[in-house]
Formats: structure tokens, C-alpha cells, sequence
């Protein structure tokens, strides 16, 4: 492993983003969603399934308040254990009981996380004050002993840790540590991050390898990366060795699930029992991407971390080899993951269908969390050309135009009829919802786009990388040098890219992704420089006089692509790509029937700024065929005999994925039959 490649995102705060297209969703997010969500949690969205979260934690609160005011004499509830999801009788008057799903407390944590990447690039008094008064109040929910999750504090503590499969203690854990990591860092206060370790050293004590503790795991990842994330804010090796034990003893035999559920040794055989929690084999073993799609991208995630601060090859080297099933197998054009909704779950290599897809919002912003990972011990090309691809269409698809409604499953073909009345298309939504019951994804669009730029650039002593062409200013320090560089971008409607580059006392690299879409690029402003194109990056190396504008140009060039053949469903269709945006018909545009609607792989394409549902977009006009319709359908036999089909020529328009939906319930298409 050479470590002299490996790089670190650049602290929020050294970055402002300045980018037309991101600034915007940023803003939006500061001024509308996080506002929004945190109504959501609070259950004041009107017509929204209710959250429970904040009354969870101030249940929990009472509670703890009412045992220190009557000592000894304080009783312990009767404790009834609850289902995953209990709903009040009455909503106006709630008991002090946890009501919502058993992984509640985590949708917090969530918004914590995406209030302390906001205040990073945009300090806001009134939005620190709500975040520390929710604190307050989750933090008079943790016990004595630092544990912390009330659906085990108001249902039943003598239950703690004895369903790790299924109940995501651990996996709020994870959440916890990510959201006081995040608002710590904004903020300098560590109210939430001194809790967030209390639970953490809990755990500590609880797990590992010594005897007597515990031999689990979590069911839901996503600790694995948090606990790395608060061994670097913290320094302490505890945080990373729990980490790595989590990491090693998963899918070891004897199973420590089966102690948890004997009865899953008979359903399942030996080597099967847990692949819906990547739990089936050791992580080094694993070949395939597996079971649940989110929580996939969240342990190889971990395991990327992990890897990286134990220099451990063996895990790179699962890391790499489990990316390369799940990119080449089973991802759409759109960077989704996860085909069917039986499990939120990947389905077999080059199972893809469309009109069922499920690619969860959360599992593509799983996979943007894996390629950075991935990017920071291996600068290739090809980790963050997916990443590009799941952001500028499966994460941004998730959410509505206005930030006030979301998608959890995001397809590829939608007709309506069919999600209201097939119930094998039940979780296909053809227009996204106000909230969820299970709210895991607006939460998590907001936290990643409010730290947008850690993902767009990473940097080593010498070198500043470029992964995504997002504008901003970027301040970095040189051998005791300060220097502040300018990017400026016209992604994703047109490929122009600046850089300024301040005089350097010292030769200093900047490391260009090029895209492979793009490889026809041009650049200009290198004169006097080394370089070296390599893995798909551009090196670029000199002594800079603080003179040079280093100008790319990226060529936007509509792309009419195929599947791999491998791919049944996609047979005899291509999708329409402009640069990193993929496109689809909409019923608004296009009329009723889509699939009756056919384009040539020769077809001329015209690229025409306008506006849809009042975004900003380029759209592609191209002319298909159309099969003509019978004049009497009703008349018309079911079979008839074969022959050739009566086609007329039809103006298509194309738009991107991302923004199909806001403009009400219709129908939509990604892939199109080839004529």
C-alpha cells in the first residue's frame, strides 16, 4: 500500500463553495430543508407521516429526570417490548412511550450532522440556538452509563444489545458519533460530541475480542466508518480498534447471530444464512455485493477506512474487488444500487430492471461515501466518475425541486397506473412524498450536499486532487505557506473549468480528473509544466508565478448509449447522457404511451436551455418514431397476427432524470426502444 498517494478531504471550513449549481442546492438545503426536517421531527408537518423522534428523546428525558428526583424509591416501569413500528391511538396526547421505528433516534442525529456542515459555510445564530436547544434534550436522555437509544431506555433496558441483527442500536450509535463529530467541528462545542463518546466507550466496554465481552456486530453498518471518523477527531486508538473488530469478526464462524436467532439455522444453510446483512462470510471472503444495498456501502465504507489507517491490503483489496461487482454488474446508468425491493436489496450480477427498481436515494449516497474512500488511498478515475454519476442523478433525484418532498425508491420507467394499482410496484412512488415513517433519506440528502466540497476535492502535502468540478474557493497550506485557489465551473450544463493558481514558493501538483466520457478535453495555462496523465487523472506540476489560469475544457457531447447485453431488460434500448447528466422522457413533455416511443442510435440531438418547473436546465430535442395507436382500441383483438409496425415521426424531448416529477404525476422513461 503507498501511502504517498493517499490524501485527506479538505476541512469544510477551508473551503467556500461558490458553484452555481451547488451553492444553489446548498442554499436550499440551509433555507428550506433542514428548517423543513426539523418541523418533520417534530411532527408539525401537516399531512407528513409522523417522525416521534424529539418526543422520543424528551420521553426518555422525563423519565431519566423523574429517577435522580426519587432516588431509591423511583420503580422502573412495566415494561411492555414493542414491534418495529407502534403508533399512538390518539396523536394529540402522547404517553411517555417510544412510538416509530426502532432505528428513530438516528433521524436526529442525521440533522445534527447536516446543521453542523451548513453553519461550516454559513454561520447562522438562530439555526445554533435550535440545534443546541435539541441537544439539551437528547442528551438528558443518555443513562449513567453513556448508553443512549430510547427505544431501548423507554421499552425495556434489560433488552439491551440482545438483537443486534435486527434493531440498530449500533447503527444510531453511528449516526450519533457522525452528527457530534460534525457539529463539533462547525461549532467548537462539544456538548453532543462528549455524549457521543460516553455511548461509544459504553460500547467499548461491551465489545471485543477480550473475554467476557460481547462477540457481535452491527446489524445495520455504518458504525465501522463513524468510529474511525471519531478516532481521527480524537486521537484515541480505542475508537479505531472497535472499528476494526467489528470489521473482522463479521461473518465469522460459528455465527454470533445464530446465538441471537436459532431458529434462522433452519430456514437458511450455512453460507446464505446472512447475506442480507453482509454477514455470510469474513468481509476478506466476500466477492459479491450482497443483501441490503445501504447498509453494503456503508461496511465496505468502513472497511475502505479502516484499510486505509491499518494500511491493511487484504481489505483494499475486498474494498476493490466488491466496487468492481457492484459497479460492472449492478449499478444503473443513474448510479443506483440495490434492484428489487424484497430486502432493499442488490439482486443477482446484471438484474436491472426498471420499472421495479428500488435504488434507495440512501444507497447512492452510500456509494458517493465509498468512492471518496476509495479515492483517498487510490486516485483513479473510475471511483470518482461514479461518484459524479450518482450525485448529479441518484442523490439528487431524491429530492423535489423546492426541497419540501423526496423520493425513497428512485426507477428508471414509471407508469402511475401501475404504482397505484400493481402491488409488485407498490414501493415505485410516481411523485415524491412530504415525509417518511421511515425518514432515513432526506436526512441524508441534506448532510451530504451540505458537505458537498469534502468529496469534490482531497489533498496530500503537495498535491490538490479534483474529483468533481464544483467552484469554490480553496485555501491550503504549502510547507507553512498559505495559498488560496480559485475554481470556477459551468458543470453540468456546459465542460469550461478555471483554475487560479497563486504564486508557490515550492512546485505544488494540481491532479485534474478527466472523466471517461470526456476524453477529447483540452487544457490550456500548463506552459512550463510536468505532465503526466495516469489511472485517468492529469498531473500537473510546477512552480507557480501566481500569473497562470489553468483552463479545462471538457466536451458536452450528447451520448446515446447501450447496456451490456448481459442486462435482459435493457436490450434493444439506449439512454440518452449529456456530460455527467442522464436523461429521460417525461408524459409532460412526450404525451402518454412512452413505450411506444423508438429513437435511432444516429439520431441528431439539439441541446436547448430552458426551464423545468422553474430549474434551470439543458434539455435534448431529438425526432424518434412513434407507433401509431389503432384508431378503435376497443375493437381491436388482444393477438393478431404480426406485421410490420405503423410508426410516425415524433418530436422527443429528453430531460434530466434528476428533475422528472415536479411537475405532477406522469409517466417517465430512462431507457428507450432502439429503432
Amino acid at each position: 500500500m503507498d501511502k504517498t498517494k493517499f490524501s485527506r478531504p479538505l476541512s469544510l471550513k477551508n473551503v467556500q463553495i461558490t458553484d452555481t449549481f451547488w451553492k444553489k442546492e446548498m442554499e436550499l438545503v440551509r433555507t428550506e430543508v433542514i428548517p423543513y426536517q426539523w418541523r418533520a421531527l417534530n411532527d408539525e408537518v401537516e399531512g407528513a407521516a409522523p417522525s416521534f423522534c424529539m418526543h422520543n428523546f424528551e420521553a426518555a428525558g422525563r423519565q431519566n429526570e423523574e429517577r435522580r428526583e426519587k432516588g431509591a424509591e423511583f420503580k422502573e416501569p412495566v415494561y411492555t417490548f414493542r414491534g418495529f413500528e407502534t403508533l399512538p391511538e390518539d396523536p394529540e396526547h402522547l404517553e411517555d412511550k417510544f412510538y416509530g421505528f426502532v432505528f428513530q433516534d438516528s433521524d436526529f442525529y442525521k440533522w445534527i450532522e447536516a446543521v453542523g456542515y451548513s453553519l461550516s459555510q454559513h454561520p447562522d445564530e438562530r439555526l445554533e440556538a435550535i440545534a443546541d436547544g435539541a441537544i439539551d434534550i437528547v442528551c438528558k436522555a443518555q443513562q449513567e452509563n453513556g448508553y443512549l437509544d430510547t427505544y431501548y431506555i423507554l421499552n425495556g433496558k434489560d433488552k439491551i444489545f440482545t438483537n443486534l441483527k435486527d434493531n440498530h442500536e449500533l447503527y444510531c450509535l453511528g449516526h450519533l458519533l457522525e452528527g457530534a463529530v460534525a457539529y463539533y467541528d462547525a461549532t467548537g462545542k462539544d456538548k453532543l460530541l462528549n455524549a457521543a463518546k460516553r455511548y461509544a466507550d459504553y460500547v467499548d466496554s461491551c465489545f471485543g475480542k477480550e473475554e467476557g465481552k460481547c462477540k457481535g456486530y452491527p446489524g445495520h453498518e455504518i458504525a465501522e466508518m463513524a468510529l474511525v471518523r471519531l478516532y481521527e477527531t480524537t486521537g484515541e486508538d480505542k475508537y479505531l480498534n472497535l472499528a476494526r473488530f467489528f470489521i473482522d469478526e463479521r461473518g465469522t464462524r460459528p455465527y454470533y447471530y445464530d446465538n441471537e436467532h436459532p431458529e434462522e439455522v433452519k430456514k437458511k444453510p450455512d453460507g446464505l444464512r446472512y447475506e442480507y446483512n453482509q454477514a455470510h462470510k469474513p468481509v476478506r471472503e466476500q466477492d459479491e455485493a450482497v443483501g441490503h444495498s445501504v447498509r453494503a456501502v456503508y461496511l465496505y465504507s468502513g472497511m475502505a477506512d479502516v484499510a486505509r489507517l491499518t494500511e491493511d491490503e487484504s481489505l483494499l483489496k475486498a474494498c476493490e474487488v466488491l466496487w468492481n461487482n457492484m459497479t460492472r454488474k449492478k449499478m444503473y446508468i443513474t448510479g443506483g444500487i440495490g434492484a428489487t425491493h424484497i430486502g432493499e436489496a442488490f439482486s443477482f450480477n446484471y438484474d436491472l430492471p426498471n420499472d421495479t427498481a428500488y435504488a434507495e436515494t440512501c444507497a447512492s449516497i452510500g456509494l458517493v461515501f465509498m468512492a471518496r474512500r476509495m479515492l483517498e488511498m487510490t486516485p483513479d478515475a473510475k471511483y470518482a466518475d461514479v461518484m459524479e454519476r450518482a450525485l448529479y442523478n441518484g442523490v439528487l433525484s431524491g429530492m423535489a425541486l423546492d426541497g419540501k418532498s423526496f423520493f425513497y425508491v428512485n426507477p428508471l420507467e414509471v407508469l402511475p397506473e401501475a404504482c397505484h394499482k400493481d402491488e409488485r410496484k407498490f414501493h415505485v412512488k410516481p411523485v415524491r412524498q412530504k415525509w417518511f415513517g421511515c425518514a432515513c433519506c432526506p436526512p441524508n440528502i441534506a448532510r451530504l450536499l451540505s458537505s458537498i466540497s469534502t468529496y469534490a476535492y482531497t489533498e496530500n502535502k503537495d498535491t490538490l486532487f479534483v474529483h468533481l468540478y464544483i467552484g469554490g474557493v480553496i485555501k491550503k497550506q504549502l510547507d507553512g505557506q498559505d495559498i488560496e485557489i480559485k475554481v470556477t465551473s459551468e458543470f453540468p450544463w456546459d465542460g469550461t473549468v478555471k483554475v487560479e493558481m497563486p504564486a508557490t514558493e515550492k512546485p505544488f501538483t494540481l491532479a485534474f480528473r478527466i472523466p471517461r466520457w470526456a476524453k477529447n478535453y483540452q487544457v490550456k495555462g500548463i506552459d512550463g509544466a510536468k505532465t503526466e496523465e495516469k489511472a485517468g487523472y492529469l498531473y500537473v506540476t510546477k512552480q507557480w508565478t501566481g500569473t497562470e489560469t489553468v483552463e479545462l475544457e471538457f466536451p458536452m457531447e450528447v451520448r446515446l448509449v447501450q447496456t451490456n447485453p448481459k442486462v435482459r431488460e435493457n436490450i434493444g434500448k439506449i439512454a440518452v447522457v449529456r456530460g455527467p447528466i442522464v436523461y429521460c422522457l417525461e408524459e409532460a413533455d412526450n404525451g402518454a404511451d412512452l413505450h411506444l416511443v423508438r429513437l435511432s442510435p444516429k439520431a441528431v440531438c439539439e441541446v436547448k436551455a430552458e426551464k423545468i418547473a422553474g430549474e434551470p436546465v439543458k434539455t435534448v430535442l431529438t425526432e424518434g418514431l412513434r407507433q401509431k395507436n389503432s384508431e378503435n382500441p376497443e375493437e381491436e383483438e388482444l393477438y393478431t397476427i404480426a406485421e410490420p409496425d405503423t410508426e410516425v415521426p415524433a418530436d422527443l424531448k429528453f430531460i434530466p432524470y434528476y428533475v422528472w416529477a415536479n411537475r405532477g404525476e406522469n409517466e417517465m422513461m430512462v431507457w428507450v426502444k432502439k429503432a
